[in-house]
């Protein structure tokens, strides 16, 4: 798989804590930096921010619409606003907020959407984030970003300070390995990462799904002897369609996976672009099916969908035996 790199699991930090250690470090030299909480600076790892920074986090209660307008009235006066909250929450009961007043009114809010996905687990559908990409890409004027692993997530944090642009940024809860340890490898917003090149399938994975497809891709070398292209795209909107034009002509097939409903997400975005542009090789969206989510721990929603090392191995070689 070409120049790929062993990925180690020593120091992996959830990407949360990674937000708020790159938050904590822009604010130390930037007072126009406020942090917005959903009474959720515990879960959104904002606690050290708090006490470094107490007269820049504001606290609004468990109240979605009331952050992202308190957010959007900040912005409005040059304030740099981080909105922090449930991202099942977040992109749900404040969607008239985001719609209006951040985006309509392109007020350069970021909205950061914690615990995203089915990482809140055994607390069922309530509390899963299966819709977010599907509501907020309907939405002119918003870019969606879900980070893979540290780096990425350092550098979102980074670059979206600098941007006076409106964002959502998605966060899950578990620690995430370093995708790859080369310091080549850059991150720009809409551009695709290649983290491991193949001739055989395309693996287009986003946010925390992009670590288990890199694991099948090993896994398809070394027991398949099947060459797989993982990428983490980790800009859902906009997406990077030169990189997608690129790999529907150098590969045999893609699937793209994300921790989403496959109605409306990752998936799609990349299958109507390949469908307008006449790509007729072997394609999968590999997601949350359109059902009552089964309960548990992440890992075992993950697992019982096919979002894991196993699940997607066996889906590339499906889907390659069509080819």
């Amino acid at each position: 798989m070409g120049n790929h790199v062993e990925i180690t699991a020593d120091n992996a930090k959830a990407n949360l804590e990674v937000f708020s250690s790159t938050l904590q470090e822009l604010a130390e030299n930037d007072r126009d930096i406020l942090a917005v909480t959903s009474d959720s600076r515990g879960s959104g790892k904002l606690v050290p921010f708090a006490k470094k920074y107490p007269k820049q986090i504001i606290e609004v209660g468990i109240a979605e619409q009331v952050l992202v307008g308190v957010a959007a009235g900040l912005a409005s006066t040059g304030k740099k606003t981080f909105a922090v909250s449930p991202a099942c929450f977040l992109a749900a009961r404040s969607f008239e907020q985001i719609k209006n007043d951040v985006a309509y009114s392109d007020n350069p809010v970021k909205l950061i959407g914690i615990s995203a996905g089915v990482s809140y687990g055994a607390l069922g559908s309530t509390h899963h984030s299966l819709h977010d990409y599907a509501a907020l890409r309907a939405i002119n004027n918003l870019i969606i970003v879900a980070p893979a692993d540290n780096f990425e997530t350092e550098q979102a944090i980074r670059q979206a300070s600098q941007i006076n642009k409106p964002f959502y940024l998605r966060f899950g809860k578990k620690p995430m390995p370093l995708l790859t340890e080369d310091k080549e490898n850059t991150f720009e917003f809409g551009k695709g990462r290649v983290i491991a090149k193949g001739k055989d399938v395309a693996i287009i994975a986003t946010g925390e799904t992009v670590y288990p497809a890199l694991q099948a891709a090993k896994k398809l070398k070394e027991e398949h002897n099947i060459e797989a292209t993982v990428v983490s795209m980790h800009t859902i909107k906009p997406l990077d369609y030169n990189l997608l034009k690129s790999l529907s002509n150098e590969v045999g097939a893609i699937m793209t996976v994300e921790e989403h409903s496959v109605y409306g997400g990752l998936g799609e975005a990349c299958a109507s672009f390949l469908l307008e542009n006449q790509f007729h090789k072997p394609f999968k969206i590999v997601g949350i099916p359109d059902e009552y989510t089964v309960t548990g721990s992440q890992t075992e929603i993950l697992n019982h969908y096919g979002i894991s090392e196993d699940g997607l191995t066996e889906t590339a070689l499906q889907l390659i035996k069509k080819s």
